[in-house]
């Protein structure tokens, strides 16, 4: 086998040229090594600025004809998208909703692609009804479909090993606000926490309202919904999971579902109720946990997320700078490559801390949207006065089993009920609720 490199003059046949060999290999493992981190620095420039990385567009959107980095929702294929967060906002899983959609001759992404005549990476299915929970899953957990732009999801092991590997989820960019939302955010994160806490399918196929909401107040482990043939229905249970028929590290936290229904119906009743009639207490009394050091962090965080995004500019600058000046001869091949590091992790650390920054901004941000949610569901319970799979996982976002106490000579649960937006919440006795009106309508809110 022979080697020629006409530019270097190089002939491995001949014998000419070789004992430069070694030398032209390190100049180019360099310059390889260069290009690549430069390549990996536009990118995360691009980033940083806020432009997409990914040029795929999801299922639900489409280009617009008129500006090819603009994505417009593209309303049958959005509907469908809808139509999965409901049924899992409404308890089924993927497997499930995948049945549904089939059943019901609802398209694959695939088929919709070639309906249309839009391109698709793959030919039109044999069957186009037949739906996979992993394409479900897919869709589930896709963060763009609140509006968001998420880059830097994915990277090479190096620039010699073009093998994509999954970035840790911290080191993602996150941009909002960059097309039309399909689902709100709120929708989004109350997915993200159900399909965290999956449901696990008991025997009989039967399952409870409360399947992957309810928590053991002693050790956090989930409370298993326990049912079978020889149980009635009014007999179904919970137990903790860590309680193993007392060979495990837990009591048994033991409670009936039926049981559990009327408490929480109660509990959701008297919330609703409270809300139709005094809402503004209500927003008042949940108003009082946004306090002055709660608005004094978002402030300093808004200002750190524009001093970062700064800096990471200026560094992209300087990194050019340093680049060139190397090039012309101006600093060393060993002071750039330190210089070039400096700046590089200093980047890097930025971005990591903008964006966790970023996050815990739209995380406050989020609670004013948990609350509207939650408002709007009491409101739909007011009208129907039954607990449904939807409103059950849109209202309560946890449910806590403390032990039986037997100490009165009667058996006694208690049970901690998480809302969405406001945790748990004490309304307040006619005698302190005179006093918040007083004080409401002292500061000129009508109650």
């Amino acid at each position: 086998m022979k080697f020629i490199a006409i530019q270097e003059n190089i002939d491995t046949l001949e014998g000419t040229g070789t004992e430069m060999m070694p030398f032209h290999n390190i100049f180019n493992e360099w310059y390889a090594s260069q290009t690549s981190k430069k390549v990996r620095a536009v990118w995360a420039m691009k980033a940083a600025n806020g432009q997409r990385t990914n040029f795929n567009v999801p299922f639900g959107y489409k280009r617009d004809p008129e500006d090819q980095e603009k994505w417009l929702i593209d309303e049958p294929a959005a509907e469908v998208v809808r139509k999965i967060f409901s049924l899992c906002i409404g308890g089924k899983g993927p497997s499930q909703i995948a049945r549904y959609l089939e059943d019901e001759k609802v398209l694959t992404p695939c088929a919709y692609y070639h309906s249309i005549g839009r391109k698709a990476n793959h030919p039109v299915p044999k069957n186009p009804y037949g739906w996979k929970d992993t394409s479900v899953e897919r869709i589930l957990a896709n963060r763009v479909y609140t509006g968001c732009t998420v880059n830097l999801k994915t990277t090479t092991v190096s620039y010699k090993v073009h093998k994509m590997i999954r970035k840790p989820e911290e080191d993602w960019v996150i941009i909002p606000n960059t097309q039309e939302a399909i689902v709100d955010e709120n929708t989004w994160l109350r997915v993200q926490e159900l399909r965290r806490n999956k449901r696990r399918v008991t025997a009989t196929g039967r399952t409870s309202l409360f399947s992957g909401l309810v928590f053991c107040a002693d050790c956090g482990a989930k409370l298993h919904f326990c049912a079978s043939k020889s149980l009635r229905r009014d007999q179904e249970f919970f137990r903790c999971a860590n309680y193993k028929s007392r060979r495990g590290e837990c009591t048994m936290h033991f409670i009936r579902d039926v049981v559990l229904q009327k408490i929480v119906l109660e509990a959701i009743g008297g919330l609703a109720d409270f809300v139709r009639c005094y809402e503004s207490v209500f927003l008042y009394l949940v108003a009082k946990t946004s306090t002055a050091d709660r608005k004094r962090e978002m402030k300093e965080l808004q200002l750190s997320v524009e001093a970062g995004r700064r800096r990471i500019d200026e560094l992209d600058r300087l990194i050019s700078r340093i680049y060139e000046d190397n090039i012309i001869g101006r600093i060393s091949d060993d002071r750039y490559e330190r210089m070039s590091a400096g700046y590089e992790k200093e980047q890097h650390d930025l971005m990591v801390s903008v964006a966790e920054n970023e996050r815990r901004l739209h995380e406050m941000e989020k609670e004013r949207v948990d609350l509207r949610m939650l408002l709007k569901g009491l409101r739909e319970f007011t009208e129907i006065r039954e607990l449904t799979p939807e409103l059950v996982n849109t209202l309560i976002q946890r449910i806590e089993i403390h032990n039986s106490d037997r100490s009165s000579g009667h058996v006694r649960v208690k049970v901690d009920i998480y809302f969405t937006a406001v945790g748990m919440i004490d309304l307040p006795t006619e005698e302190d609720l005179s006093s918040l009106i007083a004080g409401i309508q002292e500061n000129g809110i009508g109650a």
